[in-house]
C-alpha cells in the first residue's frame, strides 16, 4: 500500500483530534470528581459548623460554663436575661447553674460515659471511624482511666490515652500561637486596662461589667471571659475587639467544644487558687503574662514556675495545680490572658471528633 503525503497528513490530523477528544474526556471526568468533592466538603461544613470566632458576635443569650459552673449571659446592666433559674446563685450579673448539661457541674459516671459513646458512634456514622483509635479507646474505657490515674494527673471529664504528658510544655509546642500572643501583648494589656478600670456594673458591686468573682480561701480571683466552655460571651467580646481578633487568628485555639476558654484572669495580693485538676488532657492552657509582680507562682504537678510579662507559659492543667500571689497590696494584681490550645499530639481527625462529641450543649 502506497502512502501519499496527503494521506499521512490526514492520519496525523485524525490522530491529533482523537488525542484532544481523549484529553477533553479525561478533563471532564476530573472536573466532575472535583465538583463532587467540593459539594461533599460543603455538606460536611454545613453539618459540622466552623469556629464561631470566624463570624460576628452572637446576639442571643447563651448558657455557658466556667470553672465553677455554667453562666447565664447578662444585659448591659448586669441583669440575667431569660427565665429565672432555680437553685442558682447570682454574683455580678452571672447566675451559677447546676445543670446536668454542664460538664464541670456533672459528676463523671456511667451516664456520661454512655453519652460520650453514643456521640462517638453518631460521629462515625456521619463521617468516619478512620483515625478514631485513641478516641474510641478513651471513650470506651473512660471510667477506668479517670479512676486509675495517678493523683498527680487526673482529668475530671475526659482522658485521651497514649498522649505525651508533662506539667509544662516548651513554647515550641504551639510556636505560631505563642508568638502571636506575645506580639499582641501591648494591645491585650491596653484592653485589660480599659475593662478593669471601667465603672462598676451596678450600685453596690465592686466589679466592672463582665467580671466574675471566683471562690478562693484567701484574696480575690476575678475573671473576664470572652469564651467560656466553648461558648462566646457576646457582650464581653464587644468590649474587647482586639482580644477577639487575636483569638480568631490563633491556629490551635479550642473554639468549638466545652474544653475551650479564653479570659483575662486577675489575682489580688494574698490570693490563693487551691489545688485542683482541669477537665481533660487534650488541651494545653496558655498564660500570657500582662502584669506580674514578684512573689507570684504557678505550681503544676509539683513543679513551680513564675510568669513573665509579655511571655507565654504553657502547661497541662489536667495535672494537679495551684496558683498564688504572696505580694503586698502595693505590688498590685497579677494579670494573665488565658487561652486553651490543642495539645500538639492530638491529630486533626481526633480534634474534629472531639469537637463533635463535646459540642456545647450536647
Amino acid at each position: 500500500m502506497e502512502w501519499s503525503l496527503e494521506r499521512v497528513r490526514e492520519m496525523v490530523a485524525g490522530g491529533m483530534q482523537s488525542m484532544r477528544d481523549c484529553e477533553s474526556s479525561a478533563f471532564g471526568t476530573a472536573m466532575c470528581l472535583l465538583l463532587l468533592f467540593v459539594w461533599y466538603c460543603y455538606r460536611v461544613g454545613r453539618e459540622h459548623s466552623s469556629s464561631p470566632l470566624r463570624g460576628g458576635y452572637s446576639t442571643e443569650p447563651s448558657r455557658v460554663g466556667g470553672g465553677g459552673g455554667a453562666l447565664i449571659s447578662t444585659d448591659g446592666d448586669g441583669r440575667a436575661k431569660g427565665r429565672p433559674v432555680s437553685g442558682v446563685e447570682e454574683q455580678n450579673g452571672f447566675a451559677y447553674c447546676q445543670s446536668t448539661e454542664c460538664f464541670r457541674c456533672t459528676n463523671t459516671g456511667e451516664g456520661l460515659n454512655q453519652r460520650l459513646y453514643h456521640s462517638l458512634q453518631d460521629y462515625a456514622k456521619r463521617y468516619t471511624w478512620s483515625g478514631m483509635g485513641r478516641v474510641h479507646k478513651g471513650v470506651r474505657d473512660q471510667g477506668r482511666y479517670l479512676t486509675s490515674r495517678p493523683t498527680i494527673q487526673r482529668p475530671e471529664v475526659f482522658f485521651l490515652p497514649d498522649l505525651p504528658s508533662a506539667p509544662f510544655f516548651s513554647r515550641d509546642a504551639q510556636k505560631h500561637d505563642v508568638e502571636l500572643l506575645e506580639r499582641s501583648f501591648p494591645a491585650l494589656l491596653a484592653e485589660f486596662e480599659n475593662i478593669y478600670h471601667a465603672p462598676p456594673a451596678r450600685a453596690g458591686s465592686s466589679l466592672p461589667p463582665g467580671w466574675k468573682a471566683n471562690s478562693t480561701p484567701h484574696g480575690q480571683w476575678w475573671t473576664f471571659y470572652l469564651v467560656n466552655q466553648g461558648t462566646p460571651l457576646a457582650l464581653n467580646a464587644r468590649r474587647c475587639p482586639r482580644a477577639w481578633r487575636v483569638l480568631g487568628q490563633l491556629r490551635t485555639f479550642i473554639a468549638n467544644n466545652v474544653f475551650g476558654n479564653a479570659c483575662f484572669s486577675v489575682l489580688t495580693p494574698g490570693a490563693l487558687i487551691t489545688e485542683h485538676y482541669g477537665p481533660t488532657n487534650v488541651r494545653l492552657r496558655c498564660h500570657l503574662g500582662l502584669r506580674v509582680p514578684s512573689s507570684c507562682e504557678l505550681v503544676v504537678g509539683g513543679e513551680p514556675q513564675c510568669w513573665s510579662e509579655g511571655s507565654c507559659l504553657l502547661f497541662d492543667d489536667s495535672f494537679l495545680h495551684r496558683a498564688f500571689h504572696e505580694g503586698s497590696p502595693e505590688d498590685g494584681p497579677r494579670v494573665v490572658f488565658m487561652v486553651d490550645l490543642w495539645h500538639p499530639n492530638v491529630a486533626a481527625a481526633e480534634r474534629q471528633a472531639l469537637d463533635y462529641i463535646f459540642t456545647p450543649g450536647r
